[in-house]
């Protein structure tokens, strides 16, 4: 029996087939998309769903350091500054 997530929030897998994942807020799917590891965005289209809508299975060393990939996430921000000091001193 498939379970649906009435309002799924995070990285799921992409239902229009256009990326390996896409992120969704509060239920709906955002132009935030991710394929292999790369962050970009793309509108999703207004077409009905080609895919069932599925957690993303995450490794949890991907998940800690997303924050270092790119865009959104600019390396010289003040947030990546302050998790590079983090890590310095043995945060991690």
């Amino acid at each position: 029996m498939q379970r649906t997530l009435p309002h799924p929030q995070g990285w799921f897998s992409d239902p229009f087939r256009q990326h390996k994942a896409r992120w969704f807020s509060d239920g709906s799917p955002t132009a935030l998309v991710r394929d292999d590891g790369v962050e970009s965005h793309d509108p999703p289209p207004d077409t009905p769903y080609a895919a069932p809508v599925e957690p993303v299975a995450e490794a949890e060393g991907d998940l800690l350091h997303s924050h270092l990939r790119g865009y959104p996430y600019d390396r010289d921000s003040g947030v990546n500054a302050i998790w590079d000091i983090f890590v310095a001193t043995g945060g991690d």
